[in-house]
């Protein structure tokens, strides 16, 4: 038997089951009989591209293992993957640093599926100071850099919460794309210093705040995380803007203070 719908069929079964679904559930959503898609998982059937392409649509399937599951069927990648800073995403990267710098004087990244800092508004520098070297060489990592014990760790005084909240997305990112690197990465944060106070995330909170210690002031802030709506390229499809705002008007304070003290110092 041809090893190619083997590969892929397998693929396809490991994508439905991590998706919780059963073959009955997946074939009603994508319109074929369950007999079918047994078959595309067994490898007894050579699924076609478009059925890759629709069956990886209803799983949810990132569009980098898109690509995966079509070469593994034999079929070429269809979605690209360019560098930001390509001429044919300059309207995307345009809107990008449009939108960070336009969020200041409170700080603002752009971020790559594996939490890398790809772009800042380089607002609130003050938040890095005291921050190892080696953690500050690029590209940065924004998990690393919060969690590490000579990153920022040192002044979150909520770090219980802000850890669980961290660890709760990065496992749910784990879970949805099946990436290696991130499940690397989990594997390194959790072998930091934990709090002595291991607090679990509360479904009635509203939304969990960065509370962190800056310049000798508490700043209290949360984040909002946008994302692109329809993208075709792979760096866009995993790019996520991260949004710093005060969540008191104490916070809101400072942080201009900050930016008004800079801006005496460079006249």
């Amino acid at each position: 038997m041809n090893t190619q719908p083997r590969l892929v069929g397998r693929q396809l079964r490991d994508w439905r089951q991590r998706r919780r679904l059963s073959q009955l559930n997946l074939a009603c959503d994508a319109e074929i009989s369950a007999r079918h898609l047994s078959f595309l998982e067994t490898g007894r059937s050579q699924p076609s591209r478009e059925m890759i392409l629709r069956l990886a649509e209803q799983l949810e399937i990132p569009i980098r293992e898109r690509n995966v599951l079509l070469m593994a069927a034999g079929f070429a990648p269809v979605f690209p993957e360019r560098p930001l800073n390509d001429p044919a995403l300059a309207s995307a990267s345009d809107a990008i640093t449009l939108a960070l710098h336009a969020h200041k004087p409170y700080p603002a990244f752009a971020l790559d599926r594996q939490w890398r800092i790809l772009s800042s508004n380089a607002a609130l520098p003050e938040l890095f100071e005291g921050v190892a070297d080696e953690l500050l060489v690029p590209p940065v990592n924004a998990m690393r850099i919060s969690l590490h014990p000579r990153g920022l760790s040192a002044r979150i005084a909520n770090l219980s919460i802000w850890r669980a909240h961290l660890l709760h997305r990065l496992r749910r990112q784990i879970d949805l794309t099946a990436d290696a690197a991130l499940s690397e990465l989990q594997r390194e944060l959790l072998t930091y210093p934990a709090p002595p106070e291991i607090i679990e995330l509360r479904v009635d909170q509203p939304m969990i705040p960065l509370q962190i210690y800056v310049g000798g002031k508490l700043l209290t802030l949360f984040s909002t995380t946008m994302i692109f709506g329809t993208p075709a390229d792979i760096t866009l499809s995993e790019l996520a803007l991260e949004f710093f705002f005060p969540a008191d008007p104490q916070t809101a304070a400072s942080v201009h203070d900050f930016a008004t003290s800079r801006e005496r110092a460079c006249q």
